[in-house]
């Protein structure tokens, strides 16, 4: 055989390239996530070049207005009109620019510049060798109680990469719910998960506890990733593209060009199922559903205090908001598939949280399994399968992102000498020894229970409304009981607050910054107004209601 017959068994012909085609990228649209990834980006700066007695107030300055003027490109983009009659498909079929992407994008930015209040809080504990600390560790790689983590505490350092740490997950939950094709949608997952991992790491108090909250959550969060990376892959082989217009036509059956190289496995349906069912699992564990919920008790009670209410709040909204748009955009057309799975996972989700919360003894891991039950509701929105079902989610995510975030502001206040009090014993008689603190985070947990004149309240009665228009009802009274069962071990820490007697060694109550009273009392306003005159809100949500596709 000679050379040339062997060189051509492995090169062909091809056209040559007249030209390749600039990326054609709306930046203007993309602009609230690019100015937190540009804010986080100069944060690592600051880090490097700033003098260390410096960086805290550099990094909240840059934070504080990064997260405002992103917020502020929200609305502008809202107002122009890429809410509704605008929206459209942005940075080459990428990321989608919609009513519930603006929607969940303003509600997370909300709740990040309200956790970065409780981030920069440094009044909280005794101040060490003249030098004020916040909730972090002085040195991250230290080793807990050794020479070197003295010395860190000593000279007065202080954690302030937690600052560029938080904008990175931040840019990566703008991204989450509106990525539109299943590659942007796993590199958002990792940019938001890998900041938390880290964070999750870095109480100054009880270190050990919280580097193990943070390598439990990095162990699952990573098979969870492969779940997701593994069901990308199935459904890339099921429709021959990661886009989800492309993939939701190849499940309708609409679709005319199909490429011969992947005309074989192109519609099989046991690749869509494992597929879409993997995606769905990596999504349910972010959100904290029974069974992908093992992880939360652990790591919201080892985590920083104000991590675990960062964290809480806008995880959540960022991964229903992909959880949204994977069912109603890419799988509609699988409805009948996935509709009873939602169910089960609903039913088990609201009454395995609100039943293992009753025999909670630390006010932390009571607010990590009270998640779970908030995520069996808003599940149950999910399911509606309907225009009120997205708007009613919506609606439920801003109300319970506060909630969240004031009631863990409340926690990191009630300390003894070993940091922050959160056994319940130590909460007994709070109402009598402070009872504006006591009185702020009762009606925290009324919120929670779904008691009327509160934001849980407007919420609950949404997404219920929304599911038994969809068809739901079983559903909705499964979660009224698990809402009575709830209300029952948030009643009781009522009780134990205003009922009980104070111990004479019992906890004191710090004197926060103006900081953390912001982000309390932008809390307790926000529950409130949603609760009291929630209408123009649930209009909001309305409007934002539909997804471009």
């Amino acid at each position: 055989m000679s050379a040339t017959a062997v060189h051509s068994l492995w090169t062909t012909a091809a056209e040559p390239i007249s030209k390749i085609d600039a990326p054609k990228i709306e930046y203007g649209q993309l602009s609230p996530t690019l100015i937190v990834i540009g804010a986080a980006l100069v944060g690592v700066l600051i880090e490097a070049f700033v003098p260390r007695r410096s960086r805290y107030y550099a990094q909240v300055f840059v934070s504080l207005v990064a997260l405002c003027a992103a917020f502020a490109a929200v609305v502008a983009l809202a107002a122009g009109g890429f809410g509704t009659t605008k929206a459209h498909i942005a940075a080459m079929g990428a990321i989608a620019v919609d009513g519930p992407a603006l929607f969940l994008q303003g509600t997370i930015l909300l709740a990040g510049l309200v956790g970065l209040f409780t981030f920069a809080e440094r009044r909280l504990d005794p101040a060490a060798h003249g030098n004020r600390v916040d909730s972090f560790a002085a040195q991250a790689a230290a080793v807990p109680g050794g020479d070197t983590e003295k010395a860190a505490v000593k000279a007065g350092f202080t954690t302030t990469e937690v600052f560029p740490l938080l904008l990175f997950a931040i840019g990566g939950m703008l991204i989450f719910p509106s990525a539109n094709d299943l590659l942007t949608l796993f590199v958002a997952l990792e940019v938001l998960s890998l900041p938390l991992y880290l964070l999750c790491a870095l109480a100054r108090r009880k270190r050990l506890m919280s580097q193990e909250a943070a390598v439990k959550y990095f162990l699952l969060g990573a098979f969870a990733s492969a779940f997701t990376l593994f069901g990308i892959a199935l459904l890339y082989g099921y429709a021959g593209s990661v886009s989800y217009a492309r993939i939701a036509q190849v499940v309708d059956g609409t679709v005319t060009d199909v490429d011969p190289a992947l005309a074989n496995t192109m519609g099989n349906d046991a690749l869509l199922l494992v597929g879409g069912a993997l995606l769905v699992m990596g999504l349910l564990f972010k959100v904290g559903a029974v069974p992908f919920h093992m992880w939360t008790p652990d790591v919201y009670q080892g985590a920083p205090t104000p991590v675990t209410g960062f964290m809480a709040a806008a995880t959540k909204v960022a991964a229903f908001g992909a959880l949204l748009r994977l069912l109603y955009v890419v799988l509609p057309g699988l409805r009948w598939d996935w509709r009873p799975v939602m169910w089960a996972v609903a039913i088990i989700t609201m009454l395995g949280g609100a039943i293992v919360a009753i025999t909670q003894t630390d006010i932390k891991r009571l607010l990590a399994y009270s998640s779970i039950a908030h995520a069996g509701f808003i599940l149950a929105g999910v399911i509606a399968t309907s225009k009120d079902g997205v708007s009613s989610v919506l609606f439920y995510l801003l109300g319970y992102s506060f909630v969240t975030i004031g009631a863990f502001a409340v926690v990191t206040l009630v300390r003894d000498a070993g940091g922050e009090a959160t056994h319940l014993s130590k909460w007994a008689g709070l109402g009598r020894r402070s009872p504006l603190v006591a009185a702020v985070f009762a009606i925290f947990l009324l919120a929670f229970a779904g008691i009327p004149l509160t934001s849980g309240f407007a919420g609950k009665f949404a997404v219920f409304k929304a599911a038994a228009d969809g068809g739901a009802v079983p559903l909705v009274v499964v979660g009224v009981i698990s809402s009575a069962i709830a209300a029952f071990f948030y009643i009781r820490v009522i009780v134990l607050m205003f009922f009980s007697e104070p111990k004479p060694e019992g906890p004191t109550v710090a004197v926060p910054s103006p900081l953390t009273m912001l982000a309390i009392g932008m809390g307790v306003a926000v529950t409130l107004v949603l609760g009291v005159a929630p209408q123009y809100f649930l209009d909001l949500a309305g409007q934002a209601g539909v997804f471009v596709r």
